[in-house]
């Protein structure tokens, strides 16, 4: 098991509400998903805010500065992520969104199922 010596184990979970610890009964025998259970720390992301989404711009940004070019070796790396992470946060780069509520709802009315 990969993290077999972790005290704990963080699963951080988008889609509130979609996994729960119940989940593991059904593949795993009783007995083995409570000793699970007792390890794992589920962590639900805010119901109405996208956090997948914005670690995803967030890795995007990252690679087009810092990653999308050639580093010599792995200390190499860590001081460009170390700059690029130390640069970023003291700006406090935030999100921009681009659409209202009403805009966002209108182009992506094809994802969502009207009860007619």
């Amino acid at each position: 098991m990969r993290y077999a010596a972790a005290d704990s184990i963080v699963l951080v979970l988008d889609q509130l509400s979609t996994h729960s610890p119940a989940v593991l009964y059904q593949y795993l025998p009783a007995e083995e998903t409570r000793r699970l259970s007792r390890r794992f720390e589920w962590v639900y992301t805010p119901k109405h805010v996208s956090w997948l989404n914005m670690a995803e711009l967030e890795w995007s940004v990252l690679q087009r500065q810092c990653l999308g070019q050639r580093l010599a070796s792995v200390d190499t790396v860590k001081a460009e992520l170390l700059a690029w992470e130390t640069d970023r946060n003291a700006r406090s780069v935030r999100a921009n969104w681009q659409f209202s509520m009403s805009v966002a709802r209108d182009k992506l009315k094809r994802h969502y199922h009207v009860n007619e």
